[in-house]
């Protein structure tokens, strides 16, 4: 057969494609660009010479992305810094006034560098990604909820403090981050922060000073780290970032590097007897033997669980028996279990009752608690304090960048030995799962951990889809099984053209 029919074959084929807003169209027969064509002649080329096909990208969508352009580099230098400081708080350990304003101060500056540059460069003040508008969404919830709420001052204390922190340094995140190393720097202060707990509650554990309830590893301070389930939860979203740079890097010493702190981290999270982040760390390993098992997804699942078994049957005394109250109260000798369990029903019921824009940030615990306890749930949290549509615009701001980081990572598979995004999509999507099962136990959702991660989501999004020009759109379950239809009908055609 003559080599022109071939490759006109291959160029006026082209699979089911979907636009920025979701239409389908099917463009069978219809013509291509010279670069769309000139990698299907060279998936043709490939197949002919006997080589695997390499098959070209299936556009996601009609318009293209934003290019990031070069900037912020002090803005990202006063983040950096700021964000060193939130984990190492040194107004905690070294009480003055130097160190009790130092974060607020470097807040300020990094704000003072980024609204210039950020208008100089883009002329507007933030880059609108599906989660800006709906983290401003949540905080204008939050705020209108402050008029109604039953203690006026505390909600707004509780807005007026963290939670508009963690808004802000979000927006300035998703701004600044514009390349892969500035990234992997936040990353690492997160992994540092990460250490530094898990190799202060082993030492507590060999010291023989699990301080908390008489057998648990205490945290750090009063801060973001000063309880303990807080500090386990940190270790349990972090550790799935350690996994994902770890089959990144390229040398063996930053692997073992990488392995020796995923292992630190689940020692410290058992050490914590948090049930919460153990429940997380398991859907973890499950999530990563499914995505990274490949043929032997069943052999290593069952492995990893009675790994989950071992260390459960190994680890200190008490331990069975914590994680066995999950589902039996009475197992639980400090009581809590059944504590939280009657928070949460009560939380429900606050939310069933006040459904519009709830009871008022931080109200939940002085005001409703029977025991002056917080819901312990962090979507009873939201529901209970701002009401349904706040834990809409909350679930929607988590699931959203699970999802498009899904699709960056079924997009980029065959390219996972040479590129990045792979693992560090999967790696953030376990993060995110880790906090959406963790959280179910903690009172979290105003706190720093989800802005982090979902910033750390949307920043890969955005490199992304800077370096490939369009926009990620998640597909269906059709679209998805239409493409890959379109792409094994393409290996048919270049394995027919070889015989």
């Amino acid at each position: 057969m003559p080599d022109m029919p071939r490759r006109n074959l291959l160029i006026d084929y082209q699979p089911v494609t979907r636009s920025r807003r979701g239409d389908a169209a099917h463009n069978v027969g219809a013509k291509v660009s010279p670069g769309k064509a000139a990698s299907r002649r060279s998936a043709l080329d490939s197949a002919v010479s006997g080589k695997t096909p390499t098959l070209p990208r299936i556009p996601k969508a009609a318009s293209t992305a934003t290019y990031l352009r070069p900037g912020h580099v002090f803005s990202y230098a006063a983040l950096f810094l700021f964000t060193a400081i939130l984990y190492a708080r040194p107004g905690e350990f070294y009480p003055s006034r130097l160190t009790a304003s130092i974060a607020l101060v470097v807040g300020i500056a990094t704000l003072g560098f980024f609204l210039p540059t950020q208008l100089s460069l883009e002329g507007a003040l933030t880059a609108r990604p599906r989660e800006v508008h709906l983290v401003l969404l949540f905080s204008l919830t939050a705020l209108l909820s402050i008029p109604l709420a039953i203690n006026r001052p505390v909600a707004w204390q509780e807005f007026s403090g963290t939670f508009i922190r963690c808004v802000v340094i979000f927006i300035v995140m998703v701004n600044v981050v514009r390349t892969e190393s500035r990234l992997r720097g936040l990353m690492f202060l997160a992994l540092a922060a990460a250490m530094w707990l898990s190799v202060q509650a082993i030492n507590e554990y060999r010291q023989g000073l699990m301080t908390v309830e008489g057998y648990r590893a205490s945290g750090r301070g009063t801060g973001i780290f000063g309880n303990t389930n807080d500090m386990a939860l940190h270790l349990v979203t972090i550790l799935p970032i350690s996994v994902a740079l770890l089959f990144i890097s390229k040398g063996a010493g930053r692997r073992v590097f990488y392995g020796a702190c995923a292992t630190l981290m689940i020692a410290a999270i058992v050490l914590s007897y948090s049930r919460g982040a153990f429940l997380g760390l398991v859907v973890v390993f499950v999530f990563f033997t499914v995505k990274l098992g490949g043929r032997h997804r069943v052999e290593i699942l069952l492995a990893v669980l009675g790994v989950a078994v071992a260390v459960v049957l190994l680890a200190p005394s008490g331990y069975g028996g914590r994680l066995l109250s999950i589902f039996n109260p009475s197992l639980d000798p400090g009581g809590s279990a059944d504590a939280r369990r009657g928070e949460l029903f009560r939380s429900i019921y606050i939310a069933l009752r006040h459904p519009l824009l709830g009871i008022g940030m931080g109200n939940y615990q002085p005001e409703m608690s029977y025991r002056g306890l917080v819901t312990h749930n962090s979507y009873t949290q939201v529901a209970a304090e701002l009401g349904m549509s706040a834990l809409v615009c909350y679930l929607t701001f988590i699931i959203s960048p699970l999802r498009k980081l899904g699709q960056i990572a079924r997009e980029t598979f065959s390219a996972r030995r040479s590129s990045s995004f792979y693992y560090l999509a999967v790696g953030l999507q376990a993060s995110l799962i880790a906090y959406m099962v963790s959280s179910f136990f903690l009172s979290v959702s105003f706190n720093w951990y989800v802005f982090y991660l979902i910033g750390y989501a949307v920043c890969l999004r955005r490199l992304y889809e800077s370096e490939t020009g369009q926009f990620v759109v998640v597909e269906n379950r059709k679209e998805r099984k239409q493409n890959k239809h379109a792409q094994a009908s393409l290996v048919n055609e270049c394995e027919a053209l070889m015989t």
